[in-house]
């Protein structure tokens, strides 16, 4: 998926000079959008609000919450058997019940859904629209000859998902984390993050605000070491006993966390070849608009809708050829340092340099020199939950990206999500916007560089990791960045829908079929097939 270029650019707040250390005994307050800033913000809160539970903020019970073992789905138009060709669109009527079989009245349950055909090697990602009375309806559009098969998963009921608005709303310091000071033979470890509530103790803070995005970090000033000392940036933990014994039973796994629902009849079509000349003026009711995903699977390859022929880059020598001459910067998290990992591992000619890094975090660097090729990896600033990043390794994307110069030899690969699931989605909506701007700066003085710009995608769940990275957080963060680099010119690719449509289990690290589906991708768009010559 391709956006478009956008035109407006906005100034990102800078400081001169070095920030002393204060105390901060207010939520944040000195971080006040600007007029247009607060305007978008409202848009994009809007754009993503979510159906509130009728029962208020007490939990519901247990007994009244959406159970995907009564609920069912039916395959549409009912009681009439029709034809099934490539091109249409198919639609599956789902009606929520609650755990005594009755009927829900009310939406807000999160459902995803899929149409797939294991013997193709084919799927591809549906669409849910609540009707916000217990009904959902689920629109496929058919895109290949032969089976087809419905599959509609329950992420989260509407109670759960309540749940975790709570937690989003009230708990964002449920991750902490920790910086290691030490001066000599003297070291101290203080809490950290990027708001420290006004309940902490009355203690100086050391204030690590960037000063070129604004973007605030802050941590609990050492006893007996100064704020400078500071040599490293860590998760510290999970805070614990966040909900409710009533609430968790909201969030079961095996009983209200990714379970599938099944049909009340038929759940698989077969589908025919699509008719040459399609009958005009037709006196049959419209369907809605069509629902168009950004691609599909098919023969166990994924084949794009975003206009630019995907091409397969199966050895070593086609993706040396295609990246000869070209750097290539990855940022964010580790769901973007499996493309350096995929990319270092599969090409022999692209040595990696020890930098002594650590792991998880990098930075990384690869070169080839016999054919002009450079990889590198680094990680987004804080919040970061890897084990240690060493502080003159902390650098913001947007940062970053004023110190390329850019052009049309270089590629751009950006994927930021996982780490602000829990943080306020106005955390989320500042650092892309930090990052927006820097873009739009760097497109505008080397207009020929390739960005990419990767969305989340759904992982196992369970209690556990639903309090923290549940793909309900992870579904509200993608549909901000996708509004938000709308028109920016820039790749999008689409994770959510990729490891919606595969057949393989959800993972928070794609497994390695779908990252060579990712990669098959992004050098399709470096390394487009030249038009023939009419």
């Amino acid at each position: 998926m391709l956006f478009q270029p956008q035109s407006s650019s906005h100034t990102a707040f800078a400081q001169k000079a070095p920030l002393p250390p204060y105390y901060n005994y207010t939520f944040c307050s000195h971080l006040e959008p600007t007029p247009e800033e607060a305007l978008e913000d409202r848009y994009l809160l809007n754009s993503i609000a979510w159906p509130k539970s009728p029962t208020g903020p007490a939990p519901a019970p247990l007994i009244q919450s959406s159970d995907p073992v009564h609920s069912l789905f039916n395959l549409l138009p009912l009681k009439i058997q029709r034809e099934w060709r490539v091109g249409d669109q198919l639609e599956a009527l789902v009606q929520m019940h609650d755990f005594q079989g009755r009927p829900k009245r009310y939406g807000g349950d999160f459902l995803v859904a899929r149409l797939h055909s294991p013997e193709l090697g084919a799927g591809v990602a549906g669409r849910v629209v609540d009707h916000l009375n217990g009904s959902y309806l689920a629109l496929f559009p058919l895109l290949w000859q032969g089976t087809a098969q419905v599959v509609i998963t329950m992420v989260h009921s509407s109670e759960g998902v309540a749940v975790l608005q709570r937690l989003q709303e009230q708990r964002s310091d449920r991750v902490f984390f920790k910086s290691l000071f030490r001066s000599g033979k003297r070291s101290e470890t203080t809490i950290c993050n990027m708001y420290l509530p006004p309940n902490q103790p009355k203690q100086p803070l050391c204030n690590y605000t960037d000063l070129h995005t604004g973007e605030p970090w802050y941590c609990l000033k050492p006893k007996m070491l100064s704020c400078d000392t500071r040599i490293n940036h860590a998760k510290g933990g999970n805070k614990k006993n966040l909900i409710t014994n009533k609430e968790a039973l909201l969030l079961q796994s095996g009983v209200n966390i990714k379970v599938v629902i099944h049909a009340s009849g038929p759940d698989r079509i077969n589908v025919l070849p699509g008719k040459k000349d399609e009958i005009k003026n037709s006196s049959i009711i419209p369907e809605p608009v069509k629902y168009t995903p950004s691609g599909y699977y098919y023969r166990g390859s994924w084949r794009s809708f975003a206009g630019t022929t995907a091409r397969k880059f199966n050895d070593s020598s086609s993706i040396t050829q295609c990246l000869t001459g070209k750097v290539f910067h990855m940022y964010g998290d580790s769901t973007v340092r499996q493309w350096f990992e995929y990319l270092n591992a599969l090409v022999p000619e692209i040595k990696e340099f020890n930098l002594h890094s650590p792991q998880r975090s990098g930075p990384f660097m690869a070169v080839d020199s016999n054919h002009n090729i450079l990889l590198t990896y680094r990680c987004h600033g804080p919040p970061i939950r890897f084990a240690a990043v060493g502080t003159n390794e902390l650098r913001y994307i947007a940062n970053e990206l004023d110190g390329l110069p850019g052009g049309a030899d270089t590629v751009v690969a950006i994927s930021i999500w996982s780490h602000f699931s829990t943080f306020p989605v106005e955390v989320y909506i500042r650092r892309m916007r930090h990052i927006r701007r820097a873009l739009v700066r760097l497109l505008d003085r080397s207009p020929g560089t390739l960005v990419v710009i990767r969305s989340a995608n759904l992982q196992v769940q369970n209690q556990q990791v639903s309090l923290y990275n549940s793909d309900w957080f992870s579904l509200q963060r993608d549909r901000v960045l996708r509004t938000m680099f709308m028109g920016m010119g820039v790749v999008f690719l689409d994770a959510w829908e990729m490891t919606l449509a595969h057949n393989l289990p959800h993972e928070l690290h794609p497994p390695p079929a779908i990252i060579k589906d990712m990669m098959d991708l992004i050098l399709s768009h470096v390394c487009p097939t030249k038009k023939k010559m009419s």
